[in-house]
């Protein structure tokens, strides 16, 4: 979250909001979690799994996961099974083991991880939908571009410039561009969009990138909103000088 957003989402009435400037990397890389809206949870093009029993899980569990019990070894039996591109997000009954899975799929080097808030109680608290009956244990996932998002294929066009068409938007932090980025990117940081549009083309598609993509998003909507045909491209991506390596 930038600072701008975060003076958003006070004007829109919260509270408790604050902005973590070294982004969502470093927070990972600090050993904290994320945790999956209530929406994502209920469409997303996500992996959902439930970590508990077969048992409890046919007795009751989140519409749309998949069960891999952790505690009988079912879930590291099946880690390769879990597709390395999807996001993964995890519950359990119990708050240590939802954890201590989220870390053995860090080290297999899963990155895009989430969990449900208060696990399986927390989400039948909060209202959200259950099913129950017979088990899922097979993954089924296709990944599914979401609303205005760029694949990675026409996003490395414009960045090696065979698509002359477009041009690649870099709304990372002056300090993570410094490290490195794609030659001959624009480079405005996310929380200057609106002071910089002059630098930003208006006649071409705007391809814009961050460090994984929720930037790239947020940057996205608010050129959309000024008139731009603007896509967000979500990966993983790591710059050294003009080597950039993506991951989706």
């Amino acid at each position: 979250m930038s600072t701008k957003v975060a003076g958003s989402a006070v004007k829109d009435g919260y509270t408790n909001v604050k902005v973590f400037l070294d982004g969502e990397p470093a927070w990972i890389k600090a050993g904290n979690v994320f945790y999956a809206s209530k929406g994502n949870i209920n469409k997303g093009n996500i992996v959902l799994i439930d970590l508990r029993s077969n048992k409890k899980s046919a007795a009751g569990r989140i519409a749309r996961s998949v069960t891999l019990p952790y505690a009988d070894d079912t879930f590291d039996d099946n880690i390769e099974e879990i597709p390395r591109k999807a996001h993964i997000v995890l519950y359990s009954d119990s708050a240590e083991e939802a954890t201590d899975a989220i870390s053995d799929l860090r080290d297999e080097g899963y990155k895009k991880l989430a969990l449900v808030y208060g696990n399986y109680a927390g989400w039948v608290k909060a209202g959200g939908k259950t099913i129950s009956g017979p088990v899922t244990t097979e993954i089924n996932w296709v990944r599914i571009l979401g609303k205005g998002e760029v694949g990675k294929e026409d996003f490395l066009k414009a960045a090696t410039g065979k698509d002359t068409g477009a041009v690649i938007l870099d709304v990372r932090t002056a300090d993570e561009v410094a490290e490195g980025a794609f030659v001959n990117s624009i480079h405005v940081p996310l929380d200057a969009i609106g002071k910089n549009l002059n630098k930003i083309p208006k006649d071409k598609k705007i391809y814009v990138h961050c460090t994984t993509g929720a930037r790239a998003d947020m940057a996205a909507v608010e050129l959309n909103k000024n008139g731009y045909k603007a896509f967000f491209f979500v990966a993983n991506i790591d710059c050294d000088g003009n080597e950039c390596e993506v991951e989706d």
